[in-house]
């Protein structure tokens, strides 16, 4: 069903069916699943839903630091962001309407943009 409206509820399940997506997918999938032991993942869920609801609903829930979470991750590149992105891409699309999707898609390039700025670009280097 499409959403017409960004909610908390809508947002948990888009969530919850792009994650889904993420630890299937054969390339990223392998780097979540090193990381994030299946028990956890409710937990690492409700902590991407801060982050979300944060950016997307101005609740302000999220306290935490997105770049450092990532920093440690030696075999991240700009293939796992691609691919990262075009899931979210995806699931966006298929759950709600054009003008929602589209400002979701729009946010999370640019949060994936700054993240890749920060991990891959060393200038000098």
């Amino acid at each position: 069903m499409i959403q017409a409206e960004l909610t908390e509820a809508a947002l948990s399940a888009f969530l919850d069916a792009f994650y889904a997506k993420v630890r299937r997918d054969p390339l990223i999938g392998p780097v979540f699943s090193a990381r994030i032991a299946d028990a956890a993942w409710p937990d690492h869920l409700e902590r991407v839903g801060d982050f979300w609801s944060s950016v997307l609903l101005k609740t302000g829930r999220y306290k935490g630091n997105p770049f450092g979470r990532h920093l440690g991750i030696a075999e991240l590149a700009p293939t796992h962001f691609a691919r990262w992105l075009g899931l979210f891409e995806e699931t966006a699309a298929e759950m709600f309407s054009p003008d929602i999707a589209d400002a979701m898609i729009e946010r999370a390039h640019r949060i994936g943009d700054s993240l890749k700025a920060g991990l891959f670009f060393r200038p000098g280097s």
